[in-house]
């Protein structure tokens, strides 16, 4: 079984419905997927703060079996958890959202696998997810690659924790992710969670670019991150452009090797929109 999380509240389905495509059309084996999803409702915080919703899981579920009826959806409700552990914290307000930080609860759910790769959700693949996936990670706590701009402006190896392997299995020995926890409790973090697991690392296995390339798409590209980037022209400014925004993709970026992905995601996202339609009235 290959194992991914993704994290977020309703506002990731795109994310998580491209990102998938991406995967099961790019890659070749047979072995079953389990796509977890941690979610959480703290609509408390923010009215747009919501869960997952049961349908987007269902028609998720529904399309990745298509590919392999193996493969698998699971909803994590991480609510309770994060009122324990975060609600009130100096992190609260992340630079994101406060599900940037439920990542960090790897190692207090019930029954998840000792190799898990997590994943944002503005991500596609380019090539075979197992060129990944089948990086050896004993010994360390994940492997990741390098953050195209921190690795210039704070430090060689700062990593991008937006595509991480995880080894929960050397997690748990040394408390990677409880050490996360208590940093993110107890002061605040320019980058909150990214900051937390760096400052919380004993041993991390670097990968190499293309395994999360933030800036530019090559030929080796195996995950392109549709992270916010900078651009010079016709001004320096920056964009924040994501994968499911596929008129400002091609325009800005003038991709074409993820054509046959965008034309199943516009058909499905077309069937769920009217199902949604169907199932309100």
């Amino acid at each position: 079984m290959i194992n991914i999380l993704f994290c977020g509240n309703d506002k990731v389905f795109d994310g998580m419905l491209t990102c998938a495509l991406s995967i099961l059309k790019r890659t070749d084996t047979r072995e079953p997927f389990c796509f977890y999803v941690y979610t959480m409702d703290v609509s408390h915080l923010n009215e747009g703060y919501v869960p997952v919703t049961e349908q987007q899981m269902s028609f998720f579920e529904g399309v990745i079996k298509q590919y392999n009826d193996q493969n698998k959806a699971v909803k994590v409700d991480v609510t309770d958890i994060y009122m324990k552990e975060f609600s009130g914290c100096p992190n609260e307000g992340a630079y994101c959202s406060p599900y940037t930080l439920i990542r960090l609860f790897a190692d207090m759910v019930d029954g998840m696998p000792d190799k898990l790769l997590y994943l944002d959700a503005d991500i596609m693949f380019n090539r075979d997810i197992c060129l990944l996936y089948g990086t050896d990670v004993e010994g360390y706590e994940y492997a990741a690659a390098r953050d195209h701009y921190g690795k210039y402006l704070i430090s060689p190896n700062y990593v991008n924790a937006g595509v991480l392997l995880f080894n929960m299995a050397e997690i748990r020995r040394t408390g990677l992710l409880s050490k996360a926890r208590d940093q993110i409790r107890s002061k605040k973090l320019t980058f909150a969670d990214q900051s937390a697991i760096i400052r919380s690392t004993t041993r991390k296995k670097m990968l190499a670019q293309k395994f999360n390339d933030q800036k530019f798409l090559h030929k080796h590209t195996v995950v392109r991150h549709f992270s916010k980037r900078m651009f010079w022209l016709p001004y320096p400014h920056t964009e924040n452009i994501k994968q499911w925004q596929i008129d400002k993709v091609k325009k800005v970026f003038g991709y074409t090797c993820f054509d046959d992905i965008f034309e199943e995601y516009v058909s499905l996202k077309k069937r769920f929109d009217e199902e949604t339609k169907s199932n309100g009235k």
